[in-house]
């Protein structure tokens, strides 16, 4: 049975449906467009009176007739041209809340049809740091693997480096400029082989013959020639230690690590597939792939260059293989930058007509950038790209002074505020970024990160710390959650909002945005807020009043700190601010 109120609802229409003869294809209920009226509307019947060539009023009242002979309905009215407006009794909305809160899943669905999905997000570079850039990719696509997971499908989450283009040659040509060979090259960290990279990055700006030879190292690295791959898995096996610690601070979780080097021999698998099947050709040396018109004008995939070298689409194509071969994916997800749209456009043509992967789902998420106040991507003082980890620590830096000092507040010494600001920076860092529709840019306010109040994470987790202080205070006074009845509007009010968690999530699932549960669990804190004002449960007439308040008081702390989960974001049991 389903613990969804609003699937509950639509089980009732659809029996009234199937017993009046009526296609209950039309029978779906949702949650009233005027609460004043109703809890839940169902429109169904001005779309079947054409079907059933009958007046849209005349069908709905017959329905609204067999409606009304069940007691889980308080109100069943038809209202202008033939709208069915259902309001519940409190009685079934309180067992419904009660089902919930002794569930696990607190009534969340799963998915009909679960299936294998790979998720590709983060991208990183070799000898790179993270940028600002990467932030969205990480955490948008965290949060949709999470979804993912909860709703019941098997996720297979892969960072995708990138490891295997020319700025490999590139570093390892200027290695050799300075040093004169390759001999000290596993000595160098991350910052050293990123100095070497920037440098190398202008030279080859500046003079062709640098390109040139970057181009050539490149190919032995490619061809795995032993000096050039052994110093290039050190420029890997660096950067790679260095990015996971990145994205183990912002909690983002990969199954894999593969990158392009890892697609390099199905690129040669493709690109022969593709002349066997006669869907390429040469083109003025290089081997192409030309895209249906029918499908837009999109120039044509080079799957090879004129100088040899793998085109910058055929690693994309390549990982298709591996990952439907290798991996039995059923669908693949890309939650990567909205500019890099026609790519994908072009990668996922090109896998078709090669049938790379039969029946497997393509999706590409792109998302907008993260911006400053000049609504340009976020930027250094002095121009330059934001690092990743400067972001974080300046967020940290900025919510530290809204905490209490160490040792101020009894019990909470260095390492539990420490552990505060990290909770609390990392809320205010995803939620400023979840709850703005994927493919918007916006406008990161550094400034937000001290707000304990409005659309924000801090907000949100200091609602969970508020309800924990209210059941340990209960709890001291002997009280617990018992069993939840309904009697006042505020009550009623509250209940009804906690029962649209299933659709919400499912929703968000479905359109794969995760705005969608931030704008819920925001609403839901503030009806929550709402309610706390108005419904003393302390102070409440009796011990079932207060005990039932309490279990609703539980209920929407134990969605919150879901919802936060699903965001990754963590809720600090107690929450401090500065005096």
């Amino acid at each position: 049975m389903s613990l969804s109120l609003e699937n509950a609802v639509n089980q009732k229409v659809y029996a009234v449906f199937a017993k009046l003869g009526l296609d209950n294809k039309f029978a779906n209920v949702k949650v009233s467009d005027r609460p004043d009226l109703s809890d839940f509307q169902c429109n169904g019947a001005l779309a079947l009176a054409k079907q059933e060539r009958k007046n849209p009023r005349e069908i709905a009242t017959s329905i609204a007739t067999e409606l009304q002979n069940d007691a889980d309905f308080a109100k069943v009215s038809v209202d202008g041209p033939g709208f069915l407006n259902l309001t519940l009794s409190n009685e079934f909305i309180a067992k419904n809340m009660q089902e919930m809160l002794q569930d696990d899943r607190l009534g969340i669905e799963k998915d009909k049809n679960p299936h294998k999905i790979v998720m590709d997000f983060g991208g990183p570079n070799v000898a790179k740091s993270l940028h600002v850039g990467h932030l969205r990719s990480a955490v948008v696509g965290e949060a949709i693997r999470r979804i993912e997971i909860l709703v019941g499908n098997e996720v297979i989450s892969d960072v995708h480096f990138g490891d295997w283009g020319t700025p490999m040659g590139m570093i390892l040509s200027e290695i050799i400029r300075q040093d004169g060979n390759l001999a000290k090259v596993e000595t160098y960290d991350i910052k050293q082989i990123s100095s070497f990279y920037k440098q190398a990055n202008i030279r080859c700006k500046e003079d062709e013959s640098a390109k040139e030879q970057a181009r050539i190292i490149t190919t032995k690295i490619q061809d795995k020639v032993p000096e050039f791959y052994k110093a290039w898995q050190h420029l890997r096996k660096v950067s790679v230690e260095d990015v996971k610690k990145n994205y183990k601070e912002l909690d983002a979780h990969f199954d894999l690590w593969l990158g392009e080097s890892d697609a390099h021999e199905t690129c040669k698998e493709v690109v022969k597939l593709a002349q066997e099947k006669g869907i390429s050709e040469i083109d003025d040396g290089a081997t192409i792939i030309r895209l249906d018109e029918n499908k837009g004008q999109k120039p044509p995939v080079i799957l090879v260059k004129s100088d040899g070298g793998f085109g910058y689409q055929l690693t994309d194509i390549a990982t298709i293989k591996m990952r439907y071969d290798d991996l039995k994916a059923q669908e693949i997800i890309y939650v990567v930058d909205k500019r890099q749209s026609l790519h994908f456009e072009q990668v996922f043509e090109v896998a078709e007509k090669l049938n790379l992967a039969p029946q497997v789902k393509f999706l590409h998420i792109g998302f907008g950038t993260v911006n400053g106040s000049d609504g340009k991507p976020f930027k250094t003082r002095d121009g330059g790209v934001m690092n990743l980890e400067d972001l974080i620590k300046l967020s940290k830096d900025k919510v530290r002074e809204s905490l209490p000092a160490p040792d101020e507040v009894e019990g909470n010494g260095e390492k539990e505020i420490e552990k505060m600001v990290d909770q609390i920076a990392m809320a205010a860092i995803k939620f400023q970024d979840l709850k703005n529709n994927i493919a918007s840019g916006y406008v990161f306010e550094l400034d937000d990160f001290a707000k304990f109040e409005g659309k924000t994470g801090p907000y949100i987790q200091y609602a969970v710390a508020r309800i924990n202080s209210i059941l340990r205070k209960a709890k001291e006074k002997g009280l617990t959650p018992n069993k939840i009845e309904i009697t006042t509007k505020d009550e009623r009010d509250l209940a009804l909002k906690i029962a649209q968690l299933n659709a919400a999530v499912a929703r968000a699932q479905s359109e794969k945005e995760p705005s969608i549960i931030t704008d819920y669990v925001y609403t839901l804190a503030q009806v929550f807020s709402s309610f706390y004002n108005t419904s003393p449960i302390m102070t409440a007439e009796t011990n079932e009043i207060a005990q039932s308040r309490l279990a609703l008081a539980k209920l929407v702390r134990d969605i919150l700190v879901k919802l936060l989960y699903l965001l990754g974001i963590e809720a600090p049991e107690v929450m401090l601010k500065k005096a």
